[in-house]
């Protein structure tokens, strides 16, 4: 169970200029090896995938012991971006972090990871924070406060499941997260085919299997895809996700939100590479499976290989779609 203590206010500060430092320390007991668990949470690239909140994060350098990060992120249902720097202490299975580009209302903000090993073969881990917000305006707190609280709860919950999921699996485990692509070669410009990629909301038109698409994009390059499909048997699938759009680095990356019963996880990215006159684009998924589900939807006698191997073809079918497409838009563009 997750123990949260409620954001508490330091002492007032005696310099009056000085912003208020709020602080909160959250917790949860793990049922799985420490180790384990410090490994989830010192891999930022796999947040996505296990933490609900977290739509993107990437690592802009590590020296193995410091690193510098960029996160994509639900905040009190908006997404947001910042920049961090973290140190990592394995020995300790410490992790210390803190924003050094923050988004408002934040003001600034840190803390701590801590793993530690219980009596059980298990751990507790402990997350710390402590932030300052813009102009100390109280409605400000308030909104990071509940930001911080949910997020918290969150991410803990998913630790803990995630971990505790792996560990019952035991040598299963490995084949829940699995990574695959589809690539296809073009004769055209990398800028017309990543224009065919990131105009979601022309898809109707423009791609057979895509029934119809909702599509927002904010600044920053974040988007809201809610899309349905069609599948071979001519039934509706309804998909939702945000997207994350860099089209100076031919990358467009995306965490679906609304998932099938198989899949505890889905998240993805289109890469699309300039080789001289060729372009290179690719269609990456890693999928993270549930095994309740897989028998819910499967059947009980239903093995993970199975869904593996139905997962891929599902979604590697829609992909490649997409990519001929890509592939015939900008070819014609082209010409």
């Amino acid at each position: 169970m997750t123990i949260t203590d409620a954001p508490t206010l330091t002492d007032a500060p005696t310099d009056t200029d000085a912003p208020t430092v709020h602080v909160t320390r959250h917790e949860t007991v793990v049922a799985a090896p420490p180790e384990e668990v410090y490994a989830l949470v010192a891999d930022v690239t796999r947040w996505p995938q296990v933490f609900g909140p977290t739509v993107y994060a990437e690592v802009t350098q590590d020296d193995g012991t410091e690193q510098a990060l960029r996160i994509w992120a639900f905040a009190n249902g908006e997404v947001r971006s910042w920049a961090s720097r973290r140190t990592l202490d394995r020995t300790a299975r410490t992790i210390v972090f803190r924003q050094v580009v923050s988004s408002a209302p934040v003001a600034a903000m840190g803390g701590e990871w801590r793993v530690e090993a219980d009596q059980s073969g298990g751990c507790r881990v402990v997350l710390l924070h402590d932030y300052a917000v813009v102009d100390d305006d109280p409605q400000a707190a308030e909104w990071v406060a509940r930001a911080v609280e949910t997020n918290s709860v969150k991410e803990l919950d998913a630790l803990r499941a995630t971990a505790e999921q792996a560990a019952a699996a035991g040598g299963e485990g490995d084949e829940l997260t699995f990574t695959f692509c589809d690539s296809e070669r073009i004769q055209g410009s990398a800028r017309d085919v990543y224009a065919f990629l990131d105009r979601a909301d022309l898809w109707p038109e423009r791609l057979p299997h895509v029934a119809a698409t909702r599509f927002t994009e904010e600044d920053g390059g974040v988007q809201v895809l809610d899309m349905d499909t069609r599948s071979p048997d001519g039934s509706l699938h309804n998909t939702r996700s945000v997207r994350v759009s860099f089209p100076e680095r031919g990358l467009l990356v995306y965490k679906q939100l609304k998932v099938p019963p198989v899949m505890a996880g889905h998240t993805g990215r289109w890469t699309v590479v300039q080789h001289g006159d060729e372009v290179t684009a690719t269609s990456w998924h890693t999928v993270t499976l549930d095994p309740a589900g897989v028998r819910q939807a499967l059947g009980e006698a239903a093995t993970i290989t199975e869904a593996r191997g139905l997962v891929r073809h599902a979604l590697g079918t829609n992909s490649s779609t997409t990519l001929r497409h890509a592939k015939a838009y900008a070819e014609a563009a082209r010409a």
